[in-house]
């Protein structure tokens, strides 16, 4: 990142909304910085979308497997391997986050790792590991994506209460 802390636009959160704003706002000449406190891609990318398809694809595959004789293939005893089903779903995760970077790069975005917020005189401060920096910013966007909805009526701490993020670090 470079040590001018001035942009033209500073996108909050590098989701599905956030990171082709940042794309787009730089296509079109702006100097862009994207902050993202967890993983780019959101949680469509990381805990929805693309993990769920992914782990839905191997159950399906396990289920035609297992009907194979139905179509006259015989294929022995089928089991699933959920470690690799598992360290599958990462490596397309892992695959398709690396893709968005790479993008990033090559539009010349300055990803900052952070949890960002707009200050009461319009800069945005990020908190960071090495400590708190503020961008200035002619546009700010807020694009922070989704949380789990705690409905009241059920109790989150019981272990059969899940969210999407729990469930799928199995």
């Amino acid at each position: 990142m470079a040590d001018d802390r001035s942009y033209d636009v500073v996108v909050i959160g590098a989701g599905p909304g956030g990171y082709p704003a940042a794309i787009r706002a730089s296509q079109r000449g702006a100097k862009v910085a994207l902050v993202e406190k967890q993983n780019v891609g959101g949680t469509c990318l990381n805990w929805g979308c693309i993990p769920t398809k992914t782990l839905l694809a191997s159950t399906e595959l396990l289920a035609h497997a297992k009907e194979s004789e139905k179509f006259g293939i015989r294929i022995g005893n089928i089991e699933p391997d959920w470690k690799a089903i598992m360290e599958r779903k990462e490596k397309v995760i892992n695959t398709l986050a690396s893709g968005i970077i790479s993008l990033l790069k090559a539009n010349g975005i300055d990803l900052i790792k952070g949890r960002g917020s707009i200050t009461p005189d319009g800069k945005v401060m990020v908190e960071t590991e090495e400590g708190a920096i503020t961008l200035d910013a002619k546009k700010i966007i807020i694009a922070t994506g989704s949380e789990p909805a705690e409905i009241p009526v059920f109790d989150f701490k019981q272990p059969a209460v899940l969210t999407s993020r729990i469930s799928l670090k199995a």
